[in-house]
């Protein structure tokens, strides 16, 4: 990230009424919190503060028990499945307004690069793209329903 970077999006924390503001790029964090302090004159006054955060290390999580895999034959239908992860905490959406449809739905082909849905985060709409041709076979967010940095949206077959 480069300064001229960082120097806006606290100009956008200042402006806005958001308490904390925190971005991942190229493995680098960035955390910025703005503080409201009440002053003389009734107003409140802004204190920035940017912290560089270390890169946090993707650890795979295991699913409970109750969600693990049936049989010998699922590890390995698992292990071919390419995620499409959310590169941003926002707000997922499966189309570009309320009343279009949907980028993709569930069993359908989708090439690498073809945009799969939007997630919104401060009222910028991104388009998240597919990471491998194939078919989906699961969709793991509901339509408006927020997401992580990092979580795995969608489930491509590249084989599908």
């Amino acid at each position: 990230m480069n300064e001229n970077y960082i120097k806006k999006l606290i100009k956008l924390v200042e402006e806005s009424e958001i308490e904390s503001l925190e971005i991942s790029s190229w493995g680098r964090k960035v955390r910025i919190t703005q503080k409201l302090n009440p002053s003389s004159n009734g107003q409140a006054a802004v204190q920035t503060v940017v912290q560089p955060m270390a890169p946090a290390p993707l650890v795979p999580v295991a699913a409970p028990a109750a969600m693990a895999p049936s049989a010998e034959t699922a590890p390995a239908e698992n292990d071919k499945l390419v995620p499409v992860v959310s590169p941003m905490v926002g707000t997922f959406y499966t189309a570009p307004s309320p009343d279009a449809d949907p980028y993709v739905s569930l069993n359908q082909k989708v090439t690498n690069g073809q945009v799969v849905c939007i997630v919104e985060a401060m009222k910028l709409m991104n388009e998240i793209e597919a990471e491998a041709s194939g078919r989906i076979v699961k969709i793991l967010v509901e339509n408006g329903q927020p997401v992580e940095y990092g979580q795995t949206i969608f489930l491509i077959d590249p084989e599908g």
